[in-house]
């Protein structure tokens, strides 16, 4: 693993792609060395077949250096637990309104479940912020403030109660409204964002729920858009150690010139930035949700980075400030969104401080470290 810029990199993401490997047999598990220190990492079984497609790990390397790592895979399973830096959650009502854990649910396009699953989606967190995924067509990213650095969402399940809030925890930070939320996919019109709709059938689910990484995903069948039916999913990946998202939207066949539009929420009580090359912010205060009498107004900030290669247009809507996007003859593109509270004991104390942590986020995600498997 090397890294070829000038600063220290923490926390920095590295994915095997255990389909691109020899190994002759079925990854069960896997031991990440560093020297003589074990690094934890989890498998994932990314398309649903219950074998492992990519192994994933955080590490911590100074600028202008490179690290010799080496992997032990097996195919026996093992026990072995590493503290759990991500977490993520999905859950549906049943009978006399029980709640069960569930890895997804999917329903017609047709169907207004949006308050069969609770929380609305799949929730899922670092121990810096959480977020959940709207199910219905708004499909909005919505955020979780933290006070302290911890997971809760187990323990909260998005909706503290008194006695949490009362003790420090978290809660729901913002009130979404028609928009995008935080850095949320829509369709383009020309003038507004459009939600995703209509579709044929939709699907919410939970792929990875740490130690390292948390993965949640929304697929839809046969969204019918810009004279096209897209098959679409988009996956959003959370780090330990990360507030970001990293978002990727993927499609069965390759695009053709359809435009898509991503970015931050327009708040109250705020203002906004731009580098016009590709990075938005948003800062603003606000009611987080309609019960304005246990609930605080939140001062929140965003973040959405586009990079060079998929945005076409700066521009806004009612709700959003946005780049416009298209990436012809692929099947899928990514990019990058992140989120903060006024409230956080460890986080930033005001919007500049906020902006210029923006333009720093960039200038990591601009430089990745490159992987090299021997």
């Amino acid at each position: 693993v090397s890294n070829d810029w000038k600063n220290d990199k923490a926390d920095e993401p590295v994915v095997i792609n255990l389909n691109k490997l020899d190994l002759g047999f079925t990854a069960k598990s896997a031991v990440v060395w560093d020297g003589d220190k074990e690094i934890p990492s989890q498998l994932d079984d990314m398309n649903g077949d219950a074998r492992a497609d990519e192994l994933a790990f955080l590490v911590d390397i100074p600028g202008k250096t490179s690290k010799n790592l080496r992997i032990v895979f097996s195919n026996a399973k093992s026990n072995k637990q590493y503290p759990a830096r991500t977490y993520a959650q999905m859950m549906a009502y049943g009978h006399n309104n029980r709640l069960a854990y569930i890895s997804g649910f999917s329903a017609p396009g047709t169907e207004n479940v949006y308050s069969f699953v609770y929380h609305h989606g799949p929730a899922f967190e670092s121990e810096l912020v959480g977020y959940r995924i709207y199910f219905n067509e708004k499909q909005t990213v919505d955020p979780y403030s933290k006070v302290q650095k911890r997971l809760e969402i187990k323990e909260t399940r998005f909706y503290p109660t008194k006695e949490q809030l009362a003790n420090g925890y978290g809660d729901d930070a913002l009130k979404v409204y028609n928009s995008g939320g935080v850095g949320a996919l829509k369709g383009w019109d020309g003038k507004e964002t459009m939600h995703i709709m209509p579709v044929l059938n939709r699907t919410e689910r939970v792929i990875a729920s740490g130690p390292v990484r948390a993965i949640v995903e929304v697929e839809v069948l046969g969204w019918e858009y810009q004279g096209k039916e897209l098959n679409m999913t988009n996956r959003y990946t959370l780090y330990g150690g990360h507030r970001d998202i990293q978002v990727d939207a993927l499609f069965d066949r390759p695009l053709d010139k359809e435009t898509f539009a991503a970015g931050v929420q327009i708040l109250k009580e705020g203002d906004h930035m731009t580098d016009h090359d590709g990075l938005l912010g948003s800062w603003g205060t606000d009611w987080p949700v309609n019960d304005t009498i246990y609930h605080k107004k939140e001062t929140t900030g965003m973040g959405t980075f586009i990079p060079k290669a998929i945005r076409i247009q700066e521009t806004e809507d009612s709700s959003n400030y946005l780049y416009t996007i298209q990436a012809p003859n692929t099947y899928g593109f990514r990019y990058y969104t992140t989120f903060t509270s006024l409230k956080e004991t460890f986080g930033y104390k005001g919007m500049k401080e906020w902006f210029a942590y923006l333009k720093e986020w960039k200038k990591v995600l601009e430089h990745p470290c490159k992987v090299t498997i021997k």
